[in-house]
């Protein structure tokens, strides 16, 4: 009887699966510490809210298998095929592209979610698919990949169609992945965690945290973006921050 572990298939099957459960443990983790850190912060932030955020950890845990499959199966073609532009030697670019890869898969991956968050917000899209995220009110930690599998599906397509785009050292990768999950939680978390030092600095008017996404969530049509600022004030749909963030910074 053949290996049947050692075919193509099983092995992008098992890649894939692999690569799931990674997403699943690394959502679960990322999520229960910033909740946790919610109830400690902002005691009874969570009160009544336990029906929406069960279903948040319900439609977020089918996110991670659509974000898990394609990117079990690109890491199985970088291993075995050769596919991608990832690379693992330190030399293999100067050392100077590490930061600027990162800083590029940023700004793609954010061009990329400004637009698509965008078309979401028309009327069908919204109804069909973008209502599910909209349906946590207020948006809780475990809220960052609670998705519609269409919003899913524009989510989880970003990242592996860039690596065969963009060269990048793995660990960059690891790097670009992190960050993708720290921002993607805390700005949902629905308080602030940078120090408002630099949420409202110089910098910090261009950087997406949780004082600027919150009021994408009570308002609607302002606020798109995902890490940074400039095609929400190029495109006119910055909307500042939310009101309680704005009596933050008077107080």
């Amino acid at each position: 009887m053949p290996d049947l572990l050692a075919t193509p298939w099983a092995a992008i099957a098992w890649s894939a699966f692999a690569m799931t459960l990674i997403v699943v443990g690394r959502y679960l983790a990322t999520s229960g510490v910033f909740a946790w850190l919610t109830s400690r912060v902002r005691p009874g932030y969570h009160t009544g809210l336990h029906p929406q955020v069960r279903r948040e950890i319900a439609w977020s845990l089918a996110s991670a298998a659509l974000y898990g499959v394609p990117a079990g199966v690109i890491a199985w073609g970088w291993q075995a095929q050769g596919w991608t532009r990832i690379y693992t030697g330190w030399s293999d670019y100067p050392l100077w592209y590490l930061p600027v890869s990162v800083l590029l898969y940023l700004l793609a991956h954010d061009t990329w979610f400004y637009w698509t968050h965008r078309w979401m917000h028309a009327p069908r899209p919204f109804k069909i698919a973008h209502a599910v995220h909209h349906a946590s009110r207020p948006p809780t930690a475990w809220a960052a990949m609670s998705f519609h599998p269409v919003e899913a599906l524009l989510g989880a397509v970003v990242i592996p169609a860039l690596v065969f785009l963009i060269p990048v050292h793995v660990a960059m990768l690891g790097v670009v992945l992190g960050i993708m999950t720290v921002m993607g939680v805390t700005n949902h978390m629905g308080w602030e965690i940078f120090p408002r030092a630099l949420v409202h600095s110089r910098v910090g008017g261009w950087l997406i945290t949780a004082s600027h996404h919150q009021l994408h969530h009570e308002k609607y049509r302002c606020n798109y973006g995902l890490y940074f600022r400039g095609w929400d004030r190029l495109c006119g749909t910055d909307g500042g921050l939310a009101d309680a963030y704005r009596r933050q910074k008077a107080s």
